[in-house]
């Protein structure tokens, strides 16, 4: 498909993972794109693998499927590295999104051979710094929009910041814990 763009994210239940992938969607098509955000369902429960997914175009989408050769991976629980082959049908050119403390050149010993982009990010420390708990989902999604390029930084920030006010209306301590939290996302992910 031309186009099209096309994210694949892995976590385990409860990280946020199938989260920030509707969210992803939600705020490309605010901004006039053509989009997916799905998970895959089988008998996901708190702390086992899942897989959720995007696709984002400025053009219709016509396929309705999983993704099995995404242009970029998110991990957002590096554990499922030893798991998972998150890096099956990834594309040389696209780029893989690791939450982790470690460097990219470490990460890769564990990607079965990868050849392509490795970047790395600590959503933990991003988002206990900013949020006062492990929630790093909100790191992970500007990390791979940031990656991944989809929409334009100040776009994104708007839009998110929009979606947040009407998620958190009544916390408005909320809304600039996840806002600072994008923020620094975009700064460290290397």
């Amino acid at each position: 498909m031309d186009n099209v763009v096309e994210i694949r994210w892995h976590g385990r239940g409860g990280q946020g993972a199938k989260t920030a992938a509707l969210l992803l969607a939600d705020v490309a098509f605010k901004t006039g794109k053509f989009v997916q955000g799905f998970p895959e369902y089988g008998p996901e429960r708190m702390g086992a693998p899942i897989t959720a997914y995007n696709r984002i175009s400025e053009n219709e989408i016509r396929v309705h499927s999983n993704i099995y050769h995404p242009d970029f991976v998110v991990v957002v629980d590096e554990g499922l590295l030893e798991v998972v082959d998150v890096t099956d049908g990834l594309s040389e050119d696209g780029a893989i999104v690791v939450n982790t403390k470690k460097s990219a050149d470490e990460i890769k010993q564990h990607l079965n051979g990868y050849s392509g982009k490795v970047y790395t990010i600590d959503a933990r420390k991003i988002s206990k710094q900013c949020l006062g708990r492990y929630f790093p989902n909100t790191p992970m999604l500007a990390a791979i929009v940031k990656v991944s390029r989809v929409m334009e930084e100040e776009v994104f920030f708007t839009e998110m910041r929009t979606s947040f006010q009407h998620k958190f209306s009544s916390k408005p301590e909320v809304i600039e814990g996840n806002m600072n939290a994008l923020k620094m996302a975009f700064e460290e992910v290397h």
